[in-house]
């Protein structure tokens, strides 16, 4: 797999308002907090952090080489995913690293198809051809810092649309001790919390490649080395969990 320089093509506004959001779905986001926190938590009791565990076992640190070595793949729910970093000269200032995650075939909901791409051929078998889902940036004390996407080449997935990826979300799930379970369980759970930016940056990723090929017409807009990160976001931990409590506040009676 080839990997991306940090520098993003476009950043989605961090005022975007979220699309309406149910009781039911703030609650789940609202739980999904709680075990982020409770992960961070007992990882720095323990004297370690979520990057570190992600390098637990891993011998000297490499940039550009996946962590854990052969990436953590879930045989039951499909979802896979890796820690790499790039060296300074080459990522973005505030990326310490960053998690790629992805989703194969075999996991993914019934009916869904690659987009048909130019110059990318299906990968020959059932389970070939993953989806990048979304990928997190970490500062070097071990905390999530930005969401973003890739374009097809940095990763070598497989492209499905937006709608598509969006509906594989769900199936996020890595349920292992390897190579640490409060990782697994910290990864999992931000899908939950931070679902509105993730459905925003993925829908944004698309707008991003059409534009880049319409402005491009003369190149595979998949392939362009000139477009890697197509869409950014920062986020905030407890900001969004300030967020969280103030609509559940607001809807509670009385």
């Amino acid at each position: 797999m080839s990997h991306p320089v940090m520098k993003p093509a476009h950043q989605a506004g961090n005022d975007s308002p979220f699309p309406p959001l149910s009781h039911e779905a703030l609650l789940r986001m609202a739980d999904a907090g709680a075990k982020v926190v409770d992960c961070i938590r007992d990882l720095n009791t323990a004297g370690s952090n979520l990057v570190v565990e992600a390098l637990r076992g891993s011998g000297d640190f490499t940039e550009w080489e996946h962590y854990p070595p052969n990436d953590v793949y879930d045989l039951k729910s499909h979802a896979q995913y890796y820690f790499h970093a790039h060296p300074p000269d080459d990522r973005d200032a505030a990326d310490y690293g960053h998690f790629h995650t992805f989703l194969r075939p075999k996991g993914m909901p019934l009916g869904i198809q690659p987009a048909k791409v130019m110059g990318h051929a299906p990968v020959a078998g059932a389970n070939g051809d993953p989806s990048h889902l979304i990928a997190i940036s970490m500062t070097p004390t071990g905390m999530p810092e930005a969401l973003f996407t890739t374009n097809r080449w940095v990763t070598g997935e497989t492209w499905y649309g937006a709608d598509n990826v969006i509906a594989m979300l769900d199936r996020f799930e890595i349920d292992l001790d390897r190579p640490s379970l409060p990782l697994n369980q910290w990864l999992t759970a931000m899908f939950i919390l931070f679902r509105p930016q993730i459905e925003q940056l993925i829908i944004e990723r698309d707008r991003t490649m059409l534009r880049w090929q319409a402005e491009h017409v003369d190149v595979n807009v998949f392939e362009d080395r000139r477009l890697e990160i197509t869409s950014s976001k920062r986020v905030s931990l407890y900001g969004q969990i300030e967020w969280l409590d103030q609509q559940l506040e607001a809807r509670s009676p009385g």
